[in-house]
């Protein structure tokens, strides 16, 4: 079993977590990594922006203007796209169905190699609990400094399960706990600083993130999930 340091929020170590060897020793190819990032940003995409071309534009037919003798260049027709209100050329179009799929034994191999690389360099830092009296962003900033985890930290915690029914099927989902509510606030005020449920982290916000900021409850999580 892997040991790391647990603390507690005013960054004092308070003891020790023990974790699965294969999370610390978790490998993925890099071309996975790569895969797997670029499918989370693609699926990211709106794609609202939409032109429409010569043929879309609602227009009349009636020549512009006299082929010869105004002087002007001969048009044949208002939608061109050289005039006003005219179709557009290689604008924005809308895409259908453009969803890149990612298996989720791939998503979840790349996860577990990028909380291992954090367990690795010593960037993955365990928290007894995220809970906190009141919000003070002085305390989280605090918390950062003795860790040496002000690089673009990311909190990690444990959700409260959330319950609904459509027709006869019930799902279960995670969702922030209350409990969290005050380190959300703490939260707002520093930059480049993120929060995230253990059951709903993806590659990308790990691949970004320097430091990782794990509650205890969050780690057996993210090892339930994981294994």
């Amino acid at each position: 079993m892997a040991t790391l340091k647990k603390y507690n929020m005013k960054g004092e170590a308070i003891g020790d977590v023990e974790a699965p060897d294969w999370l610390k020793e978790a490998e993925a190819n890099s071309q996975m990594v790569k895969d797997c990032i670029v499918a989370i940003r693609a699926n990211a995409r709106q794609w609202n922006a939409h032109t429409k071309t010569r043929s879309e534009v609602a227009h009349t037919t009636k020549k512009p203007h006299r082929q010869k003798g105004s002087g002007r260049a001969r048009q044949g027709s208002l939608v061109a796209p050289q005039m006003r209100g005219g179709g557009r050329v290689f604008g924005p179009r809308k895409k259908v169905d453009q969803y890149v799929k990612m298996n989720k034994k791939e998503r979840k191999a790349v996860v577990r190699h990028l909380v291992a690389e954090k367990i690795r360099s010593d960037k993955l830092f365990v928290i007894d609990s995220m809970q906190m009296e009141a919000p003070k962003t002085k305390d989280v900033k605090s918390l950062l400094g003795k860790l040496n985890a002000e690089r673009r930290p990311l909190f990690l915690a444990e959700g409260a399960w959330g319950e609904f029914e459509i027709g006869e099927m019930k799902h279960r989902f995670k969702l922030p706990s209350e409990q969290h509510n005050n380190l959300l606030k703490s939260l707002r005020n520093l930059q480049k600083t993120e929060f995230s449920l253990a059951s709903n982290v993806n590659s990308y916000e790990l691949m970004v993130a320097e430091n990782l900021i794990v509650s205890e409850a969050a780690l057996h999580e993210l090892v339930e999930w994981l294994s």
